[in-house]
């Protein structure tokens, strides 16, 4: 009787034992299965391809694609080159016309290596919006951005307005390959040329970084010591030129007209250490052309140049800019 207690009790006890331990176990590693919920559905997938993914110009233009997007119904990709780099975009956009997606925004940089690319994504299905730079022999469906002759026709007006006496200038041009920075130096010119007392001394390229700037403007004044003034065509430009004539001729007071309003760029505006910008509008962009795709899958054929607003502002125009700046953000 004794034996059969005792053997109880160890079953009993293993038991116990065994219901914890399976008890605790499920306890531990068992994952409750979330509710499922519904996935978003998208309309359309786009997908926009900026020259240089972590740009604060690009990034400006995606702000305004995706706010865009969300109120359409669009699934949005933004995807390119981590470095301003004709091969790797080239890459980039043949990759996404792969992908068979609905729409594709992208620069129109090089007519020899975007021309068959924007065609053959066209002969796929695939619609097409040039976006910031045009190629209008290709087949795309529109172009939103700068008029950038235009714009470099401004740039040179505004220079012959703001500046007295002899000017020899050096060009800091973003890409020499890229066609909308080689449409701001052609309208640059094209405003100076009857001008007898300005004169162009050199062009350096940047390479649409603020590296690149330093090192053409550095360039610049090495090979033309006597330079008194600068025209930058791209985003990063006015920072690099204002950044060596700071520490090479902090004495000097050359005159500096660039591009964009970036963040730094409004404050070496407002310190006089650039005399004008170049005013793009790339939240518009970006806003502008989801819409375009959109009213172009739905069978719509909007008008095939879409130009965005440009201006050129001072220091005196800040304070009216920024509030409209403003403004524009909280659409």
């Amino acid at each position: 009787m004794k034996k059969k207690l005792v053997y109880s009790i160890f079953a009993l006890a293993f038991l116990i034992s065994a219901f914890l331990m399976f008890f605790y176990g499920q306890q531990t590693f068992y994952v409750k299965k979330e509710t499922s919920t519904t996935e978003p559905k998208y309309d359309y997938h786009f997908v926009l391809i900026p020259e240089e993914e972590d740009n604060e110009y690009w990034r400006q233009v995606e702000k305004g694609a995706r706010d865009a997007a969300e109120k359409q119904g669009v699934y949005l990709e933004y995807i390119g080159p981590k470095r301003a780099n004709l091969n790797d975009h080239v890459r980039v956009f043949d990759k996404e016309i792969a992908g068979k997606v609905d729409g594709i925004m992208v620069q129109g940089l090089s007519n020899e290596a975007f021309t068959p690319l924007i065609n053959k994504a066209v002969e796929k299905g695939t619609s097409i919006i040039t976006i910031d730079t045009d190629l209008p022999e290709s087949r795309r469906d529109v172009y939103v951005g700068t008029d950038n002759y235009m714009a470099g026709f401004m740039a040179g007006k505004a220079f012959i307005e703001d500046t007295k006496g002899e000017q020899m200038v050096g060009i800091v041009i973003g890409r020499n390959d890229a066609i909308h920075q080689q449409l701001r130096v052609e309208g640059f010119k094209e405003a100076v040329k009857n001008e007898l007392r300005i004169k162009i001394v050199g062009m350096k390229e940047s390479n649409i970084s603020k590296t690149g700037a330093v090192q053409a403007t550095y360039d610049l004044l090495k090979e033309n010591p006597n330079i008194t003034a600068f025209y930058g065509t791209s985003a990063l430009d006015g920072v690099g030129i204002a950044q060596v004539i700071r520490t090479m001729r902090p004495y000097s007071d050359p005159y500096v007209i660039t591009f964009d309003t970036l963040p730094e760029t409004i404050q070496l505006l407002e310190a006089e250490e650039i005399d004008a910008i170049v005013v793009q509008h790339p939240y518009e962009m970006g806003y502008t052309a989801v819409n375009m795709l959109v009213e172009i899958k739905k069978g719509n054929h909007p008008e095939k140049i879409q130009h965005t607003p440009t201006s050129i502002i001072r220091k005196n125009d800040l304070n009216q800019f920024l509030q409209e700046h403003i403004q524009e953000n909280n659409k």
